[in-house]
């Protein structure tokens, strides 16, 4: 809904001193004139509408001199409007054509492809010498790659105007398809908004909407109206010192009450002319130059940023003073009338913020008012001002927890929820738009060398890697894209005509996050002091494995002690464990005491996640190394130190999937261990590098049960061992372990 008003603004006759002004529509409605009556010159036609809109103006006492007629408000909501406002949904059939918008978002790759390419080609069959081959899509929104429901989302709600809440990890496109649907709107609605002086409150600025591009016409011709009434003004005023002045020579009156006089008539001259300028209008929305409808991108926006403000004005009096139409300052709402505001990160901002978007979304319009309490502009409240916007809200999982409800409920109430994905199925037709991703990067970028077949086949490896899913290629094309540009720039750095396969894994160690870079260090301070062990047998010492941050591993090895307890025996692990860590170990604990002949009730079972660190350990991939350590313990059988392990543990025995299984195997490569242990679910997910695969055994499980036949040492007491687990447990060595959902960690 908009709160459009009659359309442009005329300047008074020559003498007036009250604002031109319009009176109010009583509707929200919007009234455009039509493009024509725009004109190229500025001067404006008194006579066409005087008739017309004497009604209207009669109430205000002020004179109408807009241009031609507006076109009726039936006329508009039939024609412009997505929904008629008397309540009967307008057929969008006949209008979509006009937004230029196709049934099919996702276009396909315009490239070479051979007939008989492998299925396992990493470009999909491509037949180019670089991406410079690739053709790149026109439309913003035929750049988005995956998403596809999320796509079909921003189609429908372009046509029919409907907010959308998006919610998933950074960097997989919720930025780029709000602005995308800023292209698909239509750019014929776009409307300059104004702000007049109101002569009957100066606290109560007037707002009026024009077509876009008139609004600069009506200030051109209010500013040539008040130049000339400026000159006429400065001449009346050297006429009449001239007067006085001759007056007192002729008369032999007294030459210095002449001056004085003379002055007096020029502070006057001032002093009205400054009244004059106040009448300029102030343009607050000016689409002259858009090309497409507005993008606002309101982020972190503070509550003036937002909503718009008053400036605050020092010289109150005197004549100093600033009108106030002046100091309105529009807020982003109101810029991204007719067009899309986004806000990403939804959750931070404060509550009277999120109550105030509710009021502007349900209304179409909001006043503008100074934000600051202490601020002069706190006193002044303008008419409301057209904010009929499409809001695309965006946010991480954690959005939600920090959304005002009713906010949320709007959005939903009015429009779509989307969740974005993460992955999407690697298959021959999608390799194909990844390889066209590169290419849109290097055009963007504008400064980087195209990639060779080799080099793009590189960046599709890394997309499968950073997936961690078998089958699968990343969306997070934010961070891909980064990797994109720094190959780009070694090769730009070399004077390389293309960007090639040497430099992209470059690149890839070059662009190493934070968290993988401090667990590098972390890996090679521990061999410094000899904190991994990764050769001979130890009883009760387990090497486990953990992530850091999203893409990189480290080991974390497992301690466990038996002592004879002073009172009931407990289970006490230490280590900042977090709630998801303390469940697991709680766990574990019920297999032991099914298991174990030793009476745990007169013995203490210690647990130390060695070196931790201040963060502590959390999610419950480490269940089977501490089940192992403490069976370990127990039953006084070592366990091998060239073997690592990561998975989570049911309470009857079965392995289950974790996350991270990619990095994690790498981490214990680097720390020069020889065998490692993971669910048998996660035997897909892994993708680690070639230099890599070659150092290092991966032995996927699904009981545990399996994990003590392969890490404990002593082969009689550990068969016995583990055909008593078997025998309680349940023999689950030919079971298919679902995949489930993997474990944080």
């Amino acid at each position: 809904m908009s709160n459009d008003r009659d359309t442009d603004e005329a300047p008074q006759s020559e003498g007036d001193t009250d604002p031109p002004v319009e009176s109010p529509m009583s509707d929200k409605s919007s009234r455009t004139d039509s493009a024509d009556d725009a004109g190229g010159s500025g001067t404006v036609d008194e006579g066409s509408t005087e008739d017309k809109r004497k009604s209207e103006s009669d109430d205000m006492n002020t004179p109408d001199e807009s241009g031609d007629g507006a076109d009726s408000e039936e006329d508009f909501d039939s024609e412009t409007d997505p929904e008629n406002r008397d309540g009967d949904r307008v057929d969008r059939s006949d209008i979509d054509d006009d937004y230029g918008l196709d049934d099919d978002l996702g276009s396909k790759v315009e490239a070479d492809v051979r007939d008989d390419f492998d299925e396992d080609d990493l470009l999909g069959g491509l037949d180019i010498d670089s991406t410079a081959d690739m053709s790149i899509p026109d439309q913003m929104v035929d750049q988005v790659i995956g998403q596809d429901e999320a796509r079909d989302i921003v189609k429908k709600a372009a046509k029919q105007r409907r907010h959308v809440m998006m919610i998933g990890s950074p960097g997989t496109g919720k930025s780029m398809l709000a602005k995308a649907m800023s292209h698909l709107l239509p750019k014929e609605d776009l409307q300059d908004v104004l702000v007049y002086h109101n002569p009957d409150d100066g606290n109560e600025p007037k707002v009026r909407t024009v077509p876009a591009g008139k609004g600069e016409q009506i200030i051109d011709a209010h500013k040539e109206e008040a130049r000339k009434r400026n000159q006429l003004r400065t001449f009346l005023m050297l006429i009449i010192v001239v007067i006085i002045l001759g007056y007192t020579i002729i008369s032999n009156a007294s030459i210095l009450l002449g001056i004085i006089a003379a002055i007096a008539v020029y502070i006057l001259f001032r002093y009205t002319q400054r009244g004059s300028d106040a009448v300029i209008p102030n343009m607050i929305v000016n689409a002259t130059d858009q090309t497409t409808a507005p993008f606002e991108d309101a982020t972190g926006a503070h509550a003036g940023a937002l909503l718009g403000d008053v400036r605050h004005d020092p010289f109150q009096s005197g004549g100093m003073e600033t009108p106030s139409h002046d100091r309105v300052e529009p807020g982003a709402i109101h810029k991204a009338n007719k067009g899309v505001l986004f806000v990403d990160e939804i959750n931070t901002l404060d509550v009277r913020s999120q109550q105030k978007l509710m009021t502007a979304i349900q209304e179409g319009e909001f006043s503008i008012t100074g934000q600051s309490e202490r601020s002069s502009g706190a006193m002044v409240q303008t008419e409301p001002v057209p904010c009929d916007f499409i809001m695309i809200a965006a946010g991480n999982r954690d959005a939600l927890e920090n959304m005002h409800p009713a906010l949320r409920s709007r959005i939903k109430g009015y429009g779509y929820e989307v969740f974005m994905d993460d992955t999407i199925d690697d298959t021959p037709e999608m390799r194909r738009k990844y390889v066209r991703f590169i290419a849109q990067e290097v055009e963007n970028d504008g400064r980087l060398p195209h990639f060779t077949p080799k080099a793009a086949r590189e960046v599709m490896l890394e997309a499968r890697r950073r997936s961690g899913r078998k089958g699968h290629l990343t969306l997070h094309f934010r961070n891909l894209g980064g990797l994109v540009r720094v190959a780009g720039d070694i090769a730009r750095a070399e004077d390389k005509e293309f960007t090639e396969r040497e430099d992209v894994l470059q690149a890839k160690r070059r662009s190493r996050s934070i968290e993988q870079q401090l667990a590098d260090n972390y890996i090679e301070r521990r061999k410094d002091y000899e904190l991994t062990v990764a050769d001979g047998d130890v009883v009760g010492r387990v090497n486990g494995l953990a992530v850091m941050g999203e893409d990189s591993g480290i080991m974390l090895p497992v301690m466990a002690e038996v002592a004879p307890a002073q009172g009931g025996g407990q289970v006490i692990a230490t280590g900042k464990l977090q709630e998801m860590a303390e469940e697991s170990v709680q766990n574990v604990s019920a297999i032991i005491k099914k298991f174990s002949d030793v009476d745990l009730s007169e013995k203490d079972v210690h647990i130390q996640f060695v070196q931790a660190g201040q963060q502590g350990v959390d999610g419950d991939s480490a269940s089977i190394t501490v089940a192992t350590a403490v069976i370990s313990a127990l039953e006084d059988m070592p366990v091998r130190q060239d073997l690592a392990m990561t998975g989570s543990l049911s309470v009857r025995g079965d392995v289950l999937p974790v996350g991270g299984v990619t990095h994690k195997i790498e981490a214990a490569a680097k720390s020069g261990i020889e065998t490692v242990i993971i669910p048998k679910a996660n035997e897909q997910d892994v993708m680690i590098e070639d230099e890599y695969a070659e150092q290092i055994e991966v032995i996927p499980v699904s009981h545990i049960s399996e994990v003590l036949d392969i890490a404990l040492t002593g082969e009689t007491e550990k068969d016995s061992l583990v055909d008593r687990l078997k025998s309680i447990t349940g023999n689950a060595l030919d079971r298919q372990v679902g995949a489930g959902s993997p474990s944080p960690q």
